[in-house]
C-alpha cells in the first residue's frame, strides 16, 4: 500500500510539473533587424570617413565582415581586408568600384542586401550640377581606402 501511495504522489507531482511547463510562455527567438536610415553626409575626399559611416555597420570597423548589423543579414558580409588575396594578390579596383556604383545584383557578387551606393551618394548632391563627378570622387576614394586596408 505505501508503494501505491508513493507511486500516486510521484505521478501527481510529474503531471503537475509537466502541466506547469506546458503553460509557460514559449521563448521567442528574436531576429535581429537593421534600422534603415537616410544616407549621412560625409566628405567626398575621405575614404576612411565614408567607410566608417556607410560600410562599418555591416563590414565592421576593421573591414573583416563582423559589423554590428552583420548578424541580421541573410549572407555574411565579406572580409574586405582579403579582397587582394582573394583575387590572386591584385586588388580588384574596377570590380569594387562597379559594386559600389551599381550594386551587387549578380549572384556571383552576393545578395542584394548591400545598398547601391552610387544612387545613394547621388542624393547627397541633388541640387548640384556636378553630382556625377562627386559620386565618382566618393567611390574612387572609398575604393582607394579599401585598397589600403588589405592584409
Amino acid at each position: 500500500m505505501p508503494r501505491m501511495i508513493t507511486a500516486a504522489l510521484v505521478a501527481g507531482f510529474t503531471a503537475t510539473t509537466v502541466l506547469a511547463f506546458a503553460q509557460q510562455p514559449k521563448a521567442t527567438t528574436t531576429t535581429p533587424t537593421i534600422k534603415v536610415v537616410g544616407i549621412q553626409p560625409t566628405s567626398p575626399a575621405s575614404g576612411s570617413q565614408m567607410y566608417i559611416t556607410y560600410c562599418a555597420a555591416c563590414h565592421g570597423a576593421s573591414g573583416t565582415g563582423t559589423g554590428p548589423a552583420a548578424t541580421a543579414l541573410k549572407t555574411a558580409p565579406p572580409d574586405l581586408t582579403m579582397l587582394s588575396r582573394n583575387h590572386g594578390g591584385v586588388f580588384p579596383a574596377d570590380h569594387i568600384y562597379s559594386i559600389l556604383k551599381f550594386g551587387t545584383k549578380a549572384p556571383a557578387h552576393g545578395t542584394a542586401e548591400m545598398p547601391v551606393w552610387g544612387d545613394l551618394m547621388l542624393t547627397l548632391n541633388q541640387s548640384s550640377s556636378d553630382g556625377d563627378v562627386v559620386v565618382h570622387q566618393r567611390i574612387t576614394n572609398l575604393t582607394d581606402y579599401l585598397k589600403k586596408i588589405q592584409k
